[in-house]
């Protein structure tokens, strides 16, 4: 990734942007108002994060792919339970 505001980070903003506006805002709508677009947005983030599988994640979720992680980098297991974080 490049500077805050150069092209690499104007590039990934915009192919999330498309990525939203194909799969969510075209796809189901029409949309009655703005409570429903933001509804559905707030759900399709949670689906984005929590529940698609991502290819270059190893086909996990990106939230458990981040999860392990840390928890690889923090020297724990998956059956230890991590310390809270203060942060």
């Amino acid at each position: 990734m490049g500077s805050k505001g150069d092209s690499y980070d104007n590039a990934a903003a915009e192919s999330l942007i498309g990525l939203y506006k194909t799969e969510l805002i075209r796809r189901r709508g029409p949309w009655r108002g703005l409570d429903d677009v933001e509804l559905a947005t707030l759900e399709y983030v949670d689906w984005f994060n929590h529940r698609r599988l991502h290819g270059a994640c190893g086909d996990i979720p990106p939230v458990e792919y981040e999860d392990r992680y840390y928890r690889s980098i923090a020297g724990l297991t998956e059956d230890s339970p991590a310390e809270p974080s203060f942060h």
